[in-house]
């Protein structure tokens, strides 16, 4: 075992934030100042970008009380970013890493940041400067590799899955009026996110009827037809749909005057959209009254639906992080890995940042019918214990 270096640690968050980030912020501090070597905490206000303009806060000693409220508060509370980290910034990152002798490097994120993560390390190693980096994975996608599942996913589904569960009851209420209900979630190019809409689904009747999700191609044709269908048979129909569906072409649904993002992503949030498109279609090839949701970013910050499974695994990667830094691991992201048997458990695992740096994870084969249009039991075993306790039921006149 590595004999623990003493210097300052410096923690940060990138990306979009979710429900639980600061757990796993919280879980870092936490176990940081159980640590005699670690001199210093800093965090990084507004990620790379931030510290890059030397935008360093020294974090003070917490209490437990705070380290809770901390681990309970929505948003990135250190500021996030979405910068891509150009080739000629990584020698003053190291500069900056040397100056306020920063031996220990926590970034809590996604995939671009694992691949930020990948090279810094990969930097340091090369410099000789000795200082132990790990990646933090944080993403209400799921869309990272090698982990079981990734922390804030978790409570994003419970939104996702109260919320359809709820306005497809609103639907139901008012099929007199309205006929078509399609929600917009996100998750980019994974339909992780988009999938666990059917996870609080115990009738026919139940919100969604149809899920779309990015994993296959969107027919516009086969839509309106199993649009049809369900309406014939219930008089009203609720759709979900990933944000990245995309048609035959390859071409983004809803997005054709998109910008890009600093990493090249269409923006799909700064476009119409595919659930706007697809209601006005469906008004117009069906004659049918369609509306549209897209909650956004509600997604990622309603902390009053967060999942109890979800905070305290996010708050124990966070832990894990620095325990295994100061045991003398780089290079590494935690991971979440899921036990044996029919109770739900997770403990942590660790997987080298080069096999995770820019690799999406998507929803499997398995995972989805048939049809292309709902997801399995599978999935449901999968993701359901994923939402935490205390589930909402409804009723329903027979």
């Amino acid at each position: 075992m590595v004999k623990a270096i003493e210097g300052n640690l410096l923690v940060g968050q990138s990306g979009g934030p979710t429900p639980v980030i600061n757990a796993s912020l919280a879980g870092v501090i936490s176990e940081a100042q159980r640590h005699s070597n670690v001199k210093t905490i800093y965090g990084m206000e507004n990620g790379i970008e931030g510290l890059l303009q030397g935008k360093l806060k020294k974090i003070p000693e917490m209490s437990e009380k705070n380290i809770q409220l901390l681990a309970s508060t929505p948003a990135s509370a250190l500021g996030s970013c979405r910068y891509k980290v150009q080739d000629d910034d990584y020698p003053k990152l190291l500069q900056i890493f040397k100056e306020n002798n920063i031996r220990y490097f926590f970034y809590i994120g996604g995939n671009d940041s694992m691949d930020t993560c990948n090279k810094i390390a990969k930097l340091a190693e090369a410099e000789g400067y000795e200082m132990y980096v790990m990646g933090v994975p944080k993403t209400i996608d799921n869309d990272l590799p090698l982990t079981d599942h990734c922390p804030g996913f978790g409570s994003a589904a419970r939104f996702t899955a109260v919320s359809t569960l709820g306005t497809g009851r609103d639907l139901e209420a008012m099929k007199t009026f309205d006929d078509v209900t399609i929600v917009e979630i996100m998750g980019r190019h994974a339909g992780w996110l988009a999938a666990s809409s059917a996870l609080l689904k115990r009738d026919v009747k139940d919100a969604p009827h149809l899920i779309y999700l990015p994993e296959r191609t969107f027919k516009m044709d086969k839509f309106i037809e199993d649009v049809k269908t369900v309406h014939k048979e219930l008089g009203y129909v609720f759709v979900a749909i990933g944000e990245g569906i995309r048609d035959e072409s390859g071409e983004f649904i809803g997005a054709k005057n998109a910008v890009k993002d600093a990493f090249g992503h269409i923006a799909i949030a700064l476009s119409e959209g595919p659930a706007a498109y697809l209601a006005r279609t469906v008004n117009k090839e069906l004659g049918l009254q369609a509306r549209y949701n897209r909650s956004g970013t509600i997604q990622r910050a309603y902390s009053e639906s967060v999942s109890d499974a979800d905070r305290n695994e996010a708050f124990m990667v966070g832990q894990k992080a620095v325990e295994l830094a100061v045991k003398g691991e780089t290079g590494k992201m935690v991971t979440l890995v899921r036990g044996e048997g029919t109770e739900y458990k997770c403990t942590t695992g660790t997987a080298s940042l080069e096999k995770v740096a820019n690799v999406e994870k998507v929803v499997p084969d398995e995972f989805i019918n048939a049809e292309g249009n709902f997801v399995t039991e599978a999935f449901k075993e999968y993701a359901l214990p994923l939402l935490g306790s205390n589930l909402p039921e409804y009723y329903r006149f027979k």
